[in-house]
């Protein structure tokens, strides 16, 4: 197995913290909102012997941290690959890391060769309509949680909403998998906060600009919107093809990570074959 060579590249006041194996063409893992880049480190060894495989902590997340400052998470992104010697890369990102890997693109056109966008935030995407009962519960539960200051109770709410997903039984994703969210998410409640981001254009309203070999991927039980949504962005991106994981919820290389990358390797097969 590739040994994994971790980085720091510095930005003002803030260093982000990443690692990277392998040697090819650039293969960039961004991580969700309630993870940082440990949630990646099984892909990074399944595709160090083709790749440049490489995921990073964003600020306020892992072990990236700083003084607040304004911030652009795109500019931090191309500072990252400028930092690795890498003009062009394929995107992977799950959540919020897929709000990045958009919004990067719109900003980059030409340093992005391919993108999986796995359950995406999209910049620019109206608020949800109501969301189901269940949903709406374990919402206020959080919202009270946070209120009392309760980190420990807000993590396992969200592992619950998150992991679980909201359409499978509480506890439904445990062992190794649990404890590693716990841990990711728990670093990111904790954590400072790292300043204002500088919002980049709402992507939404601009899909139809991307030109890159695109697929969406979602879990069955995530919560209905984002499934809706990532419906939504398939028929937006000129050629995207959509994917879904039966079985899984928002963190779908979590739940089955032979399989997710499978859908990661069609993708790069089409870009390098």
């Amino acid at each position: 197995m590739t040994a994994h060579e971790r980085f720091e590249v510095e930005r003002g006041q803030t260093r982000l913290a990443g690692e990277h194996a392998g040697r090819g063409p650039a293969l960039v893992f961004l991580h969700a909102g309630v993870a940082d880049r440990r949630m990646w480190r099984a892909e990074l060894a399944a595709f160090a012997s083709t790749h440049h495989a490489l995921a990073y902590d964003r600020r306020g997340f892992g072990e990236s941290h700083g003084a607040p400052a304004p911030f652009s998470h795109v500019e931090d992104l191309a500072a990252v690959l400028d930092a690795l010697g890498e003009r062009q890369a394929v995107l992977v990102g799950c959540s919020q890391g897929g709000r990045v890997a958009l919004d990067f693109t719109l900003a980059h056109p030409d340093r992005v060769r391919g993108l999986v966008l796995v359950a995406p935030a999209v910049s620019g995407a109206p608020a949800p309509a109501a969301p189901a009962p269940s949903v709406a519960s374990l919402a206020a539960s959080i919202e009270e949680a946070e209120g009392r200051g309760d980190v420990e109770r807000v993590n396992a709410l969200e592992a619950r909403l998150w992991l679980d997903g909201p359409q499978g039984p509480e506890g439904r994703v445990d062992g190794a998998a649990r404890a590693l969210f716990l841990e990711m998410n728990g670093v990111a409640l904790r954590a400072p906060s790292p300043g204002a981001e500088r919002e980049p254009p709402p992507a939404l309203p601009r899909l139809g600009e991307l030109r890159v070999p695109t697929r969406v991927v979602y879990g069955d039980l995530d919560l209905p919107h984002l499934q809706e949504r990532c419906a939504l962005l398939a028929r937006g991106i000129p050629g995207a093809d959509l994917r879904v994981m039966p079985g899984c919820a928002h963190l779908p290389n979590l739940e089955q990570p032979r399989a997710f990358e499978t859908l990661v390797r069609e993708l790069l097969e089409r870009l390098d074959g």
